[in-house]
């Protein structure tokens, strides 16, 4: 099954080998295979405990590699045991095996870029958002890679390695994408089908061109509020996810939000905020020390699981979505320079 691939503890051990002291070994026992077929090869030590234990904490050091093998064709592979995915290597290799290849270099370029980011060299309140715009920019690196792919299971092993626990909240749209491009071009692979229903609009979080559902909100101090009543004067709105516990929400609030507001608001820039809060007193001590009390807050007061969060399908801030006067999400988690530049050039322009 697709959502197995590179997953830790569930893959089938069909065979097993030690490696000989010149480096050497040779696949023996490995069941008659009904043509080419999938499988992963891993290298664990002697007397490890789970022998399908799989690593994706870094894909420099990761131990397996993801192939196809075909029973008529003998394959000839060569890796270091420390590097093995990343050193790994096929002697004259087939397309799709080629095409995984180069997929784990471009993985790993992007890799390296993303370590070497100046957002992962300090552990600051105000780089958290940057370290996950640079988490986000490695990840649709891989998966923009795609587009140069041929073979379908070496595309949707580089979605896979965008994110191996699964989690695309971040990049819903470039997801549906590519679940859309390989279900035209092969409709019965049934990881294709696997990924269409991982893929389906109504498990993903709201995206772009979406129009936003006419929630009713509980205010800070004004009753219930209707979302698309709350647009309807409004040029542009930034619905803004937040908690009083979140450090860079926090920091948005005071260096990115109240300027902007204090630029726009009379211009029909309005910013309606959504609190995770399930303590009033910390909320109201959180908007007033940020100066947030210039703009509109809401909150059921449930904490994390609550109602926003369920229409939106949402489990992660800090999370905004930009709209216009229709409702429609013109663009979404924007922070820091790249929110002030959206809202800047916007406002300029209508």
């Amino acid at each position: 099954m697709y959502k197995e691939v590179g997953q830790s503890f569930v893959g089938e051990v069909l065979d097993s080998t030690n490696i000989n002291p010149d480096g050497t070994f040779e696949f023996l026992g490995t069941p008659k295979l009904n043509g080419p077929t999938f499988l992963e090869v891993a290298v664990q030590k002697l007397g490890d405990r789970y022998p399908n234990r799989l690593l994706n904490e870094n894909p420099q050091t990761d131990n397996y590699f993801p192939l196809m093998v075909d029973p008529d064709m003998p394959m000839v592979i060569n890796a270091t045991i420390d590097r093995f995915q990343a050193s790994f290597s096929i002697q004259d290799p087939s397309l799709v095996n080629k095409e995984i290849l180069d997929l784990r270099n471009k993985r790993l370029a992007a890799y390296e870029k993303f370590k070497q980011s100046n957002a992962m060299k300090t552990a600051s309140d105000e780089q958290l958002l940057e370290r996950e715009r640079a988490l986000l920019d490695y990840q649709l690196e891989i998966l923009d890679f795609t587009d140069t792919l041929q073979e379908p299971i070496s595309a949707l092993i580089a979605i896979k390695w965008v994110s191996p626990e699964g989690d695309f909240e971040r990049l819903p749209e470039a997801l549906f994408k590519q679940a859309q491009k390989w279900s035209s071009i092969a409709p019965d692979d049934p990881w294709v089908q696997e990924l269409m229903e991982i893929a389906d609009k109504s498990q993903l979080p709201m995206m772009l061109g979406d129009t936003i559902p006419n929630l009713i909100l509980p205010t800070h101090a004004e009753g219930d509020i209707s979302l698309h009543d709350f647009l309807t004067d409004k040029k542009l709105v930034v619905l803004d996810v937040w908690a009083s516990w979140c450090a860079p929400c926090r920091v948005e609030n005071r260096n990115i939000l109240v300027p902007l507001w204090d630029t726009y608001h009379s211009k029909g820039f309005g910013i309606l905020a959504y609190g995770l809060e399930s303590n009033k007193t910390a909320w109201e001590k959180a908007i007033e020390k940020d100066g947030a009390f210039r703009w509109t807050h809401t909150s059921h007061l449930q904490g994390d699981q609550n109602p926003l969060m369920d229409a939106l399908r949402l489990r992660t801030i800090p999370a905004n979505f930009i709209l216009d006067e229709k409702g429609k999400i013109l663009a979404k988690n924007l922070h820091g320079a790249e929110l002030e530049v959206f809202v800047d050039e916007y406002m300029g322009s209508h």
